[in-house]
């Protein structure tokens, strides 16, 4: 870790962390409350994903619905419409919509094939962005000052790195500039991220074994060809084996590369003193 101790943490003038957990805990919550507070440097690995790595990849596939409406189509070739994503960091719909759900085309489905090229897509987008974090500390403090930086990552970090390879490249990079921060969430939580998750299904990024074993599970529990599954559906009975799937890989980042804190610490954070005081804690209890 970059801070050996609580007292190392509490004393340097440039605090630079990275959280990490599944969607829905706190990260860009917390990120948000840094950057507002003044002082800290917010870096949204998800929003870098969906402007410098998968932009294009976004705004084509808008253009390519767009050309099949006779009007809009007419607009494009003349170059008298211009379309592109609005992504922010509160708003990723762009990239989810992209990354799209595998199955039925009539329910919005796209082929599994497609749907995997695009999965592979992301994978490499989001090992880019992760690894462009150390340039955006020294960016963020040579064009603008700041110090103190929040890497606000995505929740499938832990889906492309290997937390028990000592070698990894990701981790490593990442380890060397900020203090890996696993915002853990209890039994509770995962079911309320389930709830929430089939009240409105988004897409999300998987590891390619993961997904061609769920796939594979899927079309054989259902007796479904795959141009007859439901998308949401899939996606649904997908979701809490990832959250399972995604929690020792969690912990093991926390484990061998840095430290953790209660989901319920993070949400009861008043101001960057509070966080301040959380971490410092969690480095106590590790080094303990």
């Amino acid at each position: 870790m970059i801070y050996a101790t609580s007292e190392a943490w509490r004393a340097a003038a440039k605090k630079r962390v990275l959280l990490f957990g599944m969607s829905g805990l706190g990260k860009t919550h917390v990120s948000t409350m840094l950057r507002e507070a003044g002082g800290w440097f917010h870096y949204s690995i998800d929003y870098r994903i969906g402007t410098r790595y998968m932009g294009e990849f976004i705004a084509d596939n808008f253009k390519r619905e767009a050309m099949k409406v006779p009007l809009l189509r007419e607009l494009l070739l003349s170059d008298s419409v211009y379309i592109a994503s609005n992504i922010t960091f509160d708003n990723l719909a762009p990239l989810s919509t992209y990354l799209g759900k595998p199955g039925a085309p009539e329910k919005g489905g796209l082929p599994f094939e497609e749907y995997m090229r695009r999965q592979e897509q992301h994978r490499g987008a989001e090992i880019s962005a992760l690894l462009d974090t150390p340039r955006f500390i020294d960016r963020a403090e040579e064009l603008y000052g700041y110090g103190n930086f929040v890497c606000d990552s995505g929740g499938s970090i832990c889906e492309v790195v290997d937390p028990d390879n000592p070698e990894d490249e990701v981790l490593k990079a990442l380890s060397e500039r900020l203090l890996l921060v696993w915002i853990e969430g209890t039994d509770a939580h995962t079911e309320e991220l389930v709830r929430r998750f089939d009240r409105a299904p988004k897409p999300m990024y998987y590891q390619p074994e993961f997904l061609h074993s769920a796939w594979a599970e899927y079309l054989d529990e259902t007796g479904l060809s795959e141009a007859e599954i439901d998308p949401d559906a899939f996606v649904r009975w997908t979701y809490a084996r990832a959250l399972a799937h995604r929690q020792p890989r969690y912990a093991a980042m926390a484990r061998n590369w840095g430290v953790k804190v209660a989901a319920a610490d993070m949400a009861g954070l008043r101001d960057a003193r509070d966080f301040t005081d959380v971490i410092a804690a969690a480095i106590d209890s590790k080094l303990s």
